[in-house]
């Protein structure tokens, strides 16, 4: 990665961050984002994020992919990877979106890079937000360490015969505070499975050559990521930031993660 872009990167958050939150970004362009979330979560972990955005006069869509959320009754065997890809495809062509900021929380990471296949002429910046990185080909159980996967694969078939992830607990988010650890706990379902054997069908390089950018939650750092962090360090044409948080960084660090997505994208 080159060091002008990671520079760049942090110059631009920090200029956002100094600007004293929303009301003070309200002076920007308006912008239309839409978040993805992670896995076992859904649309509503976005809620403190999207508000303080619509706030500052922003448009905002927080879809809730298949199988999870409000959408949980939906859940199945026949869930993959192009699955959730379509799902936020549909809402970008229903809604009639153009020059979005597409930003993938963790397993998000899958969705927005299928997007950014599919129709990369709908969008201004990607986001990949304490993402999962999989290149095109493989499954995100080609990425992470064999004994997260087995530990994994263990859990889905003891609790639901190989159909669903169980939801681990909010600390495995970084999550500490007591009221965050009941509201998100409250809230998790478990995933699909099929959506980490399935493989990421894309044509392209993860991200298209669209303007990209990652961010790191480092305050605690998710330990399975370090894989996906290590291989975007190494790829050119990619910026780098940081946010001294944990991983559910859109429940823990609201203000911060808002100015930071306002700066990286304008």
């Amino acid at each position: 990665m080159e060091r002008r872009e990671v520079l760049k990167t942090m110059a631009i958050a920090g200029l956002a961050a100094g600007a004293g939150g929303a009301a003070a970004t309200a002076q920007t362009t308006a912008q239309t984002f839409v978040l993805v979330h992670g896995a076992w979560h859904g649309g509503w972990c976005w809620s403190r994020v999207a508000d303080r955005l619509r706030a500052a006069g922003h448009q905002v869509f927080t879809p809730t992919q298949t199988g999870l959320g409000e959408r949980k009754h939906l859940l199945s065997k026949d869930i993959t990877l192009d699955i959730f890809t379509r799902d936020i495809v549909n809402v970008i062509e229903a809604e009639e979106l153009t020059n979005i900021v597409l930003v993938g929380h963790s397993f998000g990471g899958m969705a927005i890079s299928g997007v950014a296949d599919a129709m990369p002429e709908r969008i201004r910046h990607l986001v990949y937000l304490d993402s999962l990185m999989v290149e095109g080909g493989k499954s995100p159980f080609d990425s992470l360490p064999p004994d997260v996967v087995a530990a994994r694969r263990k859990a889905a078939e003891e609790t639901s015969g190989g159909l669903s992830l169980p939801a681990p607990p909010p600390s495995a988010f970084g999550v500490s505070d007591a009221k965050d650890t009941e509201w998100v706990k409250r809230r998790l379902t478990p995933h699909p499975l099929g959506t980490y054997t399935s493989a990421l069908n894309i044509k392209g390089p993860v991200g298209n050559n669209l303007p990209r950018t990652y961010i790191h939650c480092t305050n605690p750092s998710y330990a399975a990521l370090q894989a996906s962090r290590n291989w975007v360090k190494a790829q050119p044409g990619w910026r780098w930031a940081e946010i001294a948080t944990g991983h559910d960084a859109m429940v823990m660090a609201p203000d911060e993660l808002t100015r930071m997505l306002i700066g990286v994208s304008s």
